[in-house]
């Protein structure tokens, strides 16, 4: 890839990251065997190792390249809310979770939905105020 990495390509490249996150609690916290799970580990595996290699190249050139400075300012604001959100979520997951006595592995449920759901919100938010401001 010869093209200039650009923030809004490493801001959603999270939510990739944040559906490898959600697979691979699903493959540990499952308490029922298939057959056919054994095929869904292999590829989940064989899919990350590429796509962390993949990444790894295109981070290191982001790293070489100049920075837009307005666009990290507006990540960092879009951060700001983004961990409002969090704890907001994570302060709900925890009154259900005494409240409901839900267990520990749906709590994790909860979690790994959240940090999906955040991520798709990050960019969504990105996006939009990337065209905003220009």
């Amino acid at each position: 890839m010869k093209s200039k990495v650009t923030l809004k390509e490493i801001v959603g490249t999270k939510i990739v990251y944040a559906l490898l996150l959600v697979c691979y609690y699903w493959m540990w916290a499952r308490q029922d065997w298939q057959d056919y799970y054994e095929v869904i580990q292999h590829v989940a595996l064989i899919f990350t190792v590429l796509f962390l290699a993949i990444r790894a190249g295109r981070i290191y050139k982001y790293g070489k390249e100049e920075k837009d400075g307005l666009a990290i300012q507006r990540l960092r604001r879009i951060d700001a809310i983004g961990l409002k959100i969090m704890a907001a979520a994570v302060i709900v997951i925890a009154f259900v979770s005494a409240v409901a006595f839900m267990d520990g592995r749906m709590a994790g449920y909860m979690l790994v939905g959240t940090v999906l759901a955040l991520t798709v919100i990050r960019f969504i938010l990105f996006c939009v105020m990337s065209r905003k401001e220009t």
